[in-house]
């Protein structure tokens, strides 16, 4: 009777312990993933403040989604200019709706993705399209590439091909 006690003391200790490490294991998983979150969500006058700036690096702004295939394909070649060049700031503004920004987060670390990412929480698109570029039909994916410092600016609203990026970049300069 003893040994049997003893047993499932030793049962009940081990389980606890185990309990522990599992609530442990939990806890720094959401908090881990809670910390890889790399979106901001913002509104479209934060966007526009950003567009109006006056100095600065080259801005090259990307309107894309999670859910747009051509958008999803062209975003590597916005990774490698964000990486290889100093003088230019990549930002990705996202159109996916806020409530999925937890999507978001995590296809940004899926795809271990370097540049800032916003995400524009404007659904009201008819808005302020135009306030972006007046030629502007509302697809993505689109960019807007722009030199604050001589106000040199180009829009495409169209995937991009390799290299053409860097041309568009090359343009505004």
């Amino acid at each position: 009777m003893i040994a049997k006690l003893i047993n499932l003391q030793t049962v009940f200790s081990f389980s606890l312990f185990m309990r522990r490490i599992l609530l442990f294991s939990l806890l720094s998983f959401l908090f881990t993933n809670l910390s890889l979150a790399q979106t901001k969500v913002i509104k479209f006058p934060a966007l526009e403040t950003m567009l109006q700036k006056k100095d600065g690096p080259i801005q090259v702004i990307n309107f894309w989604a999670t859910w747009c295939g051509p958008c999803v394909k062209e975003l590597p070649m916005f990774e490698q200019v964000n990486t290889n060049n100093t003088n230019v700031k990549v930002t990705l503004v996202s159109l996916d709706f806020a409530d999925k920004l937890d999507k978001v987060d995590a296809f940004i670390a899926r795809k271990n993705m370097k540049s800032a990412v916003l995400l524009l929480d404007d659904i009201d698109y008819n808005s302020w399209i135009d306030k972006v570029e007046k030629s502007w039909e509302g697809a993505i994916p689109a960019t807007l590439i722009y030199n604050p410092t001589n106000g040199k600016r180009v829009f495409t609203q169209h995937e991009l091909k390799e290299g053409e990026l860097e041309k568009l970049i090359e343009s505004v300069q």
